[in-house]
Formats: C-alpha cells, sequence, structure tokens
C-alpha cells in the first residue's frame, strides 16, 4: 500500500542505545527519510571491527536494531551507522 509521506522520518538519525551500560543485549533505533544503503558496524577500543549488524539497503521509516554481545568480552565499543551521506558513532558499554 501507499506509505503516508508524513508518517516517515525527515532526516537520518541514531538515537541513543538502550540500555547503556548493557549486558548482553542493546537496542539501537535509527530512522532513514528514504531508502538507503545502510551499513551498521561494532568496533572494539583499539577500532576493530567486531560485527556488521546490518549491511544492505533498508526501507525508509523508523527502525530498531539488537545486538546481543553475549559472546563478546566486557568494554567500551562504538557502533557507526552510515547511511548515505549520515555517519553517527557512539560509545557502548559492556559490562559483565
Amino acid at each position: 500500500g501507499e506509505i503516508d509521506s508524513k508518517l516517515l522520518p525527515t532526516e537520518y538519525s541514531l538515537k541513543p542505545a538502550y540500555p547503556n551500560p548493557f549486558n548482553p543485549v542493546t537496542i539501537f533505533d535509527y530512522t532513514l527519510p528514504y531508502e538507503s544503503s545502510v551499513h551498521f558496524m561494532v568496533y572494539d577500543i583499539r577500532g576493530r571491527l567486531v560485527t556488521e549488524l546490518i549491511g544492505g539497503i533498508e526501507p525508509a521509516g523508523y527502525h530498531s536494531i539488537k545486538w546481543n554481545a553475549s559472546k563478546f568480552s566486557s568494554g567500551m565499543y562504538f557502533v557507526k551507522i552510515q547511511a548515505e551521506g549520515f555517519t553517527k558513532t557512539q560509545k557502548l558499554m559492556l559490562v559483565k
């Protein structure tokens, strides 16, 4: 069906992860005003890529993704979203 454009977000965004600090699951809410190629990556404190949560085309709208970090060690991580011209990074603390 038709998507009501008034209900679509007007900009790219990444909301603060919740919970944070977390163990072992945290949730990211993000918005895409247009269908976009999205890369959602998690890096460790040394800047090494530890997992890619999304890599591909996502529809416009409001999205939510979970990261289950049960197989990762405690510490600081950085999540980075890239979508078209938008990039945002935030810090996460995994506490076990």
